[in-house]
């Protein structure tokens, strides 16, 4: 799943560089294509936060849940799953007050559930990178898409991560939510082959 599509991304350009179609005017949205997105993300923590941070996405903008990002590393103790994993009543109680993030009740639960299955699965496989990176072989995928239509927006491989996500009690890591995680943790390198990120993160992925 893509970042919004932003029709206005082609007035946006200019003489910038080209960029992917989703991108647009919105200085938050270059800065995170331009910086983050498609990114290889190895660290166990950073990954955990982008699947909660995907998970938060579900049913809104991703662009809401960018612009909470700070309020969510702040609300969510730095997304520490050792700390989340311990969250009790008052806690979820407190969070539904917080403005800072998206106040929905059922993802709150499931982000403190995911944080407990996260410290079960990394204590029984030793890494929750070594064990997301297999389902790519330990490598990012190098797709070359034309344009924004031909992304999918599942795949076999994130069709496999949440069937298995899910049996070891993870909750919102539908495929959907699965491949739209692996595009901005850098598993897959999805800028388009037009965007000048693709052959910067195409090199870096060989060198």
């Amino acid at each position: 799943m893509m970042p919004d599509a932003r029709p206005d991304a082609d007035d946006a350009r200019g003489d910038a560089p080209c960029r992917c179609g989703w991108v647009g005017q919105t200085p938050i949205y270059i800065s995170y294509h331009d910086q983050e997105w498609g990114v290889p993300v190895w660290d166990d923590q950073k990954l955990f936060e982008h699947l909660l941070l995907d998970g938060f996405q579900a049913g809104l903008s991703w662009i809401t849940i960018l612009k909470k990002r700070d309020g969510y590393r702040a609300a969510l103790d730095g997304f520490d799953p050792l700390v989340m994993a311990n969250y009790g009543e008052g806690k979820l109680a407190e969070l539904m007050q917080n403005a800072g993030i998206v106040r929905n009740r059922l993802k709150l639960e499931a982000a403190v559930q995911n944080a407990r299955a996260y410290l079960e699965l990394q204590s029984a496989e030793g890494s929750f990178s070594q064990y997301l990176w297999a389902f790519v072989d330990g490598a990012p995928q190098q797709n070359t898409w034309r344009s924004l239509a031909e992304v999918p927006t599942e795949t076999a491989a994130s069709r496999a991560m949440s069937r298995d996500l899910k049996k070891r009690g993870f909750k919102f890591v539908g495929p959907t939510i699965c491949y739209a995680f692996m595009q901005a943790s850098g598993l897959v390198n999805d800028h388009t082959t037009d965007c000048f990120r693709h052959a910067e993160l195409q090199q870096a992925s060989r060198g």
